[in-house]
């Protein structure tokens, strides 16, 4: 097995500032940036812009689309397919 080809993997801290929330982890990332975390420890931060904290689709605050309701306006707009506009088989 050849030496020094991987990474190195060790813990990191990944911080979501934009929920203030971090998670301590392990991780190939890299950072310049350190954090005292709760255990006195030391560890690299990694700055992310989206986490579980922050994601819409995690926090239930995510926008679902409305087709019942978009299909209902169409129908009162326009009628329902099913009516009669000729074009089927006569018999």
């Amino acid at each position: 097995m050849q030496q020094d080809k991987h990474p190195d993997y060790r813990s990191v801290v990944f911080r979501d500032r934009a929920a203030g929330y971090a998670f301590l982890t392990r991780s190939t990332a890299m950072s310049d940036q350190t954090i005292d975390w709760d255990d006195g420890q030391t560890y690299p931060v990694v700055d992310v812009e989206i986490s579980s904290e922050s994601h819409p689709f995690y926090t239930g605050k995510a926008r679902t689309v409305d087709t019942e309701g978009r299909v209902a306006r169409f129908e009162k707009r326009y009628g329902s397919a099913g009516q009669g506009s000729g074009g089927g088989d006569a018999a």
